[in-house]
């Protein structure tokens, strides 16, 4: 039993580094939207290429969720030290996350603050950017993310959830909207924000327009 258990660890430890490399050219789905489908649950997704966005989602979502997303390896080492300093200093905890840290984490591995999730996903996540790069690592995460309280993943869902539109047609105000609602979907609402949300899309929408934000992606 405590070989079938060794070997069962070993395969799912390494099975993601040998799958990762596919997703150059195999569009991917996350553990969130499989477990939907196994339990029944709505789910609606349709893959859109980066090439076919509006630029202003990519930026948005660097600008929202990893503003160095083009000039570290995987792993922000600054938010990182940063959010470490903190917990010691007995500070709220806060989110260090990159986005391929996420795509690693909604991909390969599960939810919820754990350190051995976190421990897993930290190395994956260097080899994630190694293997994919980074225009198919925020290709994949803008088709997997989750943008709504019923089963709406990836920004195409999202965009026409929220504005009656297809991601190609997402102007930078309601791209900073979208960004806005990313971490909770189920609460929060592009489609009727309120003054909270706004002042965080302002936020967004301004840190947008950094030089070189989004330098990696060869955007149109």
């Amino acid at each position: 039993m405590l070989r079938d258990a060794a070997v069962a660890l070993f395969i799912f430890t390494i099975a993601p580094y040998v799958i990762a490399p596919l997703y150059r050219v195999i569009d991917p789905v996350s553990m969130p939207i499989l477990w939907r489908w196994i339990t029944g649950q709505r789910v609606e997704r349709v893959w859109v290429p980066l090439s076919q966005m509006s630029p202003n989602v990519p930026r948005a979502v660097i600008a929202a969720e990893d503003g160095r997303f083009c000039h570290h390896r995987g792993i922000d080492t600054v938010e990182l030290r940063e959010a470490i300093a903190d917990a010691q200093a007995g500070e709220a905890a806060r989110g260090a996350s990159t986005i391929t840290q996420q795509v690693a984490k909604n991909l390969f591995l599960w939810g919820g603050r754990s350190y051995v999730r976190k421990a897993l996903e930290l190395p994956l996540a260097l080899w994630i950017d190694r293997a994919i790069g980074k225009r198919r690592i925020m290709e994949i995460y803008l088709n997997i993310a989750e943008w709504g309280p019923d089963g709406e993943f990836g920004v195409e869902a999202g965009a026409r959830r929220a504005f009656g539109i297809g991601a190609a047609d997402v102007s930078a105000p309601q791209a900073a909207l979208l960004a806005s609602v990313l971490p909770n979907p189920a609460r929060r609402n592009a489609r009727a924000p309120g003054p909270g949300l706004r002042r965080i899309a302002g936020i967004h929408l301004r840190r947008m327009r950094a030089a070189g934000i989004d330098s990696c992606l060869r955007l149109r």
